[in-house]
């Protein structure tokens, strides 16, 4: 799968797009709404067999799955490939209902299309796609920033309480001694209060 580490896609990159369809038709209309976009590779995959293996080799940028008539096992199996590879997903299937559509959205499918494979349409829904996986992706990153933030914080604390109850001090005192520290020894303080905590366990 693309690694973690490798920046998303923008609508203007020129993309690496996987094609999944095992009818060569279907698959011959996203080929002709793909040439619209400037620069893409289209890779087709004919069917869904070791589908994560396959698209690991492709390493695409864009991910687009056709599904005629899905059962909800496929569908299931489809929206987990969604989770793994961490790129937009664009999913064209034929008929669906709400709790499919449901899942869709939990699983992360950039963009949902119900009965609605048309050459002219493949190119804004491929952009779209992008751009919500992008939005999805910075709000995602800025979550796990925040609760990193709050994590690292409450460990300040913690070490704050046990340099204060070692030694007697004060808050703003415990908190210059973990400032100091930090500063000689070039690390950062939640590092230094990791391991003050981590001693004091040790300590019981």
């Amino acid at each position: 799968m693309p690694d973690r580490a490798t920046p998303a896609p923008s609508p203007g990159d020129s993309l690496t797009i996987a094609v999944v369809d095992p009818s060569r038709a279907r698959a011959a209309i996203l080929e002709e709404g793909l040439r619209a976009v400037e620069g893409a590779r289209v890779v087709v995959i004919p069917d869904t067999a070791d589908l994560l293996d396959r698209l690991s080799a492709v390493s695409p940028d864009v991910v687009v799955i056709h599904l005629e008539s899905p059962s909800r096992d496929l569908l299931e199996q489809m929206f987990g490939v969604s989770r793994l590879v961490e790129r937009p997903v664009a999913m064209f299937v034929d008929r669906s209902d709400t709790p499919m559509m449901q899942a869709a959205v939990d699983a992360g499918i950039s963009a949902y299309i119900v009965d609605g494979l048309r050459a002219e349409r493949i190119k804004p829904i491929i952009e779209i796609a992008i751009l919500r996986f992008n939005a999805f992706a910075r709000l995602q990153r800025e979550l796990s920033e925040a609760k990193g933030e709050l994590a690292d914080r409450k460990l300040i604390e913690r070490a704050k309480g046990i340099l204060m109850s070692a030694k007697g001090v004060t808050e703003d005192e415990a908190y210059k001694q973990l400032r100091r520290k930090a500063m000689n020894e070039k690390r950062k303080i939640v590092d230094i209060a990791r391991a003050i905590v981590t001693a004091a366990d040790l300590l019981g």
